[in-house]
């Protein structure tokens, strides 16, 4: 694909575009055209392209029309800039980014902010930089955050590579960084560790954007210290009183609307009801996994839900497009439909349904009627990215065994549970019977194992976990374990869990449910045991199988393989699993298992 050259480099033909002087590449005609600057529909006017920019924007463009330019009439529909994800996480997707580029392009995105600190957990900054330098290849833009938190809570989990202030000054020299992941870490950063401090310090001195995640309900002084550190943006948020916080301590409020974090309804009324400012909000999605992609959409779904929250269509769209865009400094670059511009453009008949006719990206069209009509170039990617699953020996039924204490034939347990579209959960406690000396779920309480897969130590940390009402002989295993990604099993037959875990071994990452001693389904993510370089409609149809196999094993929870991947989060409350053993989110500390008398 042919490098994009920058504004200065195009100016002159843009000027002389512009001035009548030169012909355009591509003119659109008779359109009305959304103004996300002034929020204004302009009725019949037309753009002009020249190197993939916007040379002229106005009411008539006859004069910078030439023999070889391509015209095209858009029928009075509305004419809208490319949609932007300010937040994202492509390895959620279970794709490759030039697969996820291909799965998303016909739903009008063209700019995507994508922190992989997903990768970063399983191969370090190797894995960032392929993920930047296929980034880098698509015909849209796809920027690159450095992430922050590898591991995201030190000294709770281990990860496969650690990442440091020096990963953080190499990568901001990188050409498609454009400012630090997600600050996980909140806890350190409130506390002034140097390590963190570090980081955001080698962000600042590159002029680049300080992305937060502050995941707690804390409103007062901690989340005072945590914005004076720096992160500029926090997707977070949960209620109105979150996204008001964060716009008046100068941040933006990220809402995201992924395939199981429903977090706009509840925070977009400080806009709609409180009358604040729109321009300190922006839309994102966070995790969309495949099936979500190609069925239901991306970006367009988000800007969709927030216009049905009661949002005016020309403020949701300034929320996934020119709030996104100044955010990140590139107000001048994209965003909008301007001289000098991007030209990337979406055609659509309704501004409030959205249905995504046309899509043009740098002045190409690169989908129309959800078709794709441009090559996403894939990166060759190394033996050492594919082979990532090392669980050092086999495993067997008796490896997620609960003992209980000695002499107990029922123990109160600590359990995780499951919260339906969010991704916090509650720490709630159970009471468990005792079989010859060993714990059992019952009641809806499953068991969790968190299986150690970066260095082959054969380590399981076992735990329960409620809310995905499994029933029979039922384990779904997973290699997609945020952050860390070891592989997370869940189910209710320790034999099934023990067959899961080996299943994965052997075909090098992905997810799978077994019911009654059988596989139901597979998805194969051989990529670092997070992503494949398949067709997106391939995995989309194998991760619904593996959607309906959950159900079919009693799981009714909207996207539960989401919340099932987020199990080992140990930066979002209450509690968690880690490697190291079950996390107590709200004091950020290790805690047993079973509640002890008199405590």
């Amino acid at each position: 694909m042919e490098r994009l050259k920058t504004w200065a480099e195009t100016a002159p033909d843009l000027i002389a575009t512009a001035a009548g002087r030169k012909p355009a590449d591509l003119v659109i005609t008779n359109a009305r055209i959304v103004n996300v600057h002034t929020r204004e529909i302009l009725d019949g006017w037309a753009v002009a392209v020249t190197s993939g920019r916007f040379a002229y924007v106005g009411p008539d463009a006859a004069h910078c029309i030439g023999e070889a330019t391509d015209l095209v009439d858009a029928g009075g529909k509305f004419l809208i800039p490319g949609l932007c994800d300010g937040h994202m996480h492509i390895e959620s997707g279970m794709l490759t980014p030039a697969e996820f580029a291909r799965a998303v392009i016909p739903h009008g995105t063209t700019t995507m902010f994508t922190d992989p600190h997903e990768i970063a957990n399983v191969l370090g900054l190797h894995g960032v930089r392929l993920m930047h330098d296929e980034a880098m290849m698509q015909p849209v833009n796809i920027y690159t955050q450095m992430p922050s938190c590898a591991p995201s809570a030190p000294g709770l989990e281990t990860t496969g590579h650690e990442l440091g202030p020096g990963d953080v000054a190499a990568a901001m020299t990188w050409p498609g960084i454009i400012g630090l992941g997600e600050m996980m870490n909140f806890p350190g950063v409130i506390a002034g560790d140097t390590k963190m401090l570090a980081e955001m310090e080698e962000t600042a001195k590159a002029h680049k954007t300080i992305g937060g995640h502050y995941a707690s309900p804390d409103l007062g002084p901690a989340f005072a210290a945590y914005a004076a550190g720096g992160p500029a943006d926090d997707h977070e948020g949960t209620q109105e009183s979150d996204a008001i916080a964060r716009m008046r301590a100068g941040m933006r409020a990220m809402l995201r609307l992924g395939s199981a974090w429903y977090d706009v309804k509840a925070q977009i009324t400080a806009v709609t009801e409180r009358g604040l400012d729109p321009r300190n909000m922006i839309l994102c999605t966070d995790d969309c996994h495949s099936g979500t992609l190609v069925n239901d959409g991306h970006m367009n779904r988000v800007y969709r839900h927030a216009v049905g929250c009661g949002a005016e269509p020309l403020v949701a769209l300034q929320m996934c497009t020119i709030n996104t865009a100044t955010h990140f400094g590139l107000e001048r670059e994209l965003g909008s439909i301007a001289p000098g511009r991007r030209a990337d453009m979406i055609l659509t008949s309704d501004l409030e349904a959205l249905p995504v006719e046309r899509v043009w990206a740098r002045g190409v069209l690169v989908a129309e009627d959800g078709e794709i009509r441009v090559d996403c170039p894939h990166l060759d990617w190394p033996d050492a990215a594919r082979n990532t699953v090392r669980l050092g020996r086999d495993l067997t039924a008796a490896d997620f065994e609960i003992a209980a204490p000695e002499g107990a034939n029922a123990v109160t347990a600590k359990v995780i549970g499951v919260v339906e579209n969010q991704a916090p959960t509650k720490a709630l406690t159970a009471e468990l019977p005792v079989r010859d000396g060993v714990v059992e779920g019952q009641d809806g309480v499953c068991q969790i194992a968190l299986v150690e897969r970066h260095r082959g130590t054969g380590g399981v940390v076992n735990g329960f976990v409620s809310g995905f009402g499994y029933e029979g002989r039922v384990a779904v295993a997973s290699t997609v374990a945020h952050d860390s990604h070891h592989m997370i099993v869940v189910g209710t037959d320790r034999e099934s869990m023990a067959a899961a875990a080996m299943r994965l071994a052997e075909v090098g990452g992905g997810i799978t449910v077994f019911r009654d001693g059988e596989e139901l389904a597979l998805v194969e993510l051989p990529i670092a045991g997070l992503m494949s370089d398949s067709p997106a409609a391939e995995v989309a149809a194998k991760a619904q199988a593996m959607v309906e196999a959950m159900r079919a094993c009693g799981c009714t929870l909207n996207n539960a393989y989401m919340q099932h991947s987020l199990l080992a989060l140990v930066v979002i409350p209450e509690l968690r699993i880690s490697d190291l053993g079950l996390v107590d989110v709200t004091k950020f500390e290790l805690t047993d298992l079973f509640e002890r008398e008199g405590a």
